[in-house]
């Protein structure tokens, strides 16, 4: 008769929910730092630019820092996915590109909804035609200002930051 130890079992469940339990913090953490290094760097070029004179400083650093975080969180599981088994290069080129171009999209896109939060109230009502093209052209005005603007706040230290994590990352995921 073959019986299984019901204690190796419960053993083993154990094991995989702590290994499961723990990249899932490794992922949120890397997340949350990458957010910070990307608020990090809003908040550097705004000092450089001009002594931090904002108003809205803290929304602006929350906008990128969530920017970063979520792109962090919706990109890198998949880019780690499509870019393992391939050459270090081609796995630095995959990593600086999905962040690169995830953290801008990302933060535009948070610009655009607190755009649209602001104009909502003169807005026509939710679901009409006028509604839409409302919600297209106030979303397209605030991406454009967004890469006028708001690109620029990722330079220089959003950079040298996306540089040497798609380096870490190239070697790591070997």
């Amino acid at each position: 008769m073959d019986q299984t130890n019901p204690t190796n079992a419960f053993i083993a469940t154990t094991g995989r929910i702590r290994t499961v339990a723990s990249h899932c913090l490794e992922v949120f953490g890397s997340a949350i730092c990458w957010g910070a290094a990307m608020a990090a760097s809003a908040i550097a070029a705004l000092y450089l630019r001009n002594g931090l004179l904002t108003s809205h400083l803290g929304a602006l650093t929350l906008v990128y820092f969530f920017g970063g975080a979520l792109s962090w969180l919706i990109l890198m599981p998949l880019t780690q996915r499509f870019a393992r088994q391939r050459p270090t290069s081609a796995r630095f080129a995959a990593f600086f590109l999905a962040l690169s171009i995830g953290t801008v999209a990302m933060t535009a896109f948070l610009f655009a909804m607190d755009y649209r939060w602001f104009y909502s109230r003169w807005h026509a009502p939710f679901g009409s035609l006028t509604w839409i093209f409302q919600l297209l052209f106030t979303g397209a005005s605030a991406v454009y200002q967004f890469a006028v603007l708001g690109l620029t706040l990722f330079l220089p230290f959003g950079l040298l930051c996306l540089t040497a994590v798609s380096a870490y990352l190239a070697r790591r995921a070997r």
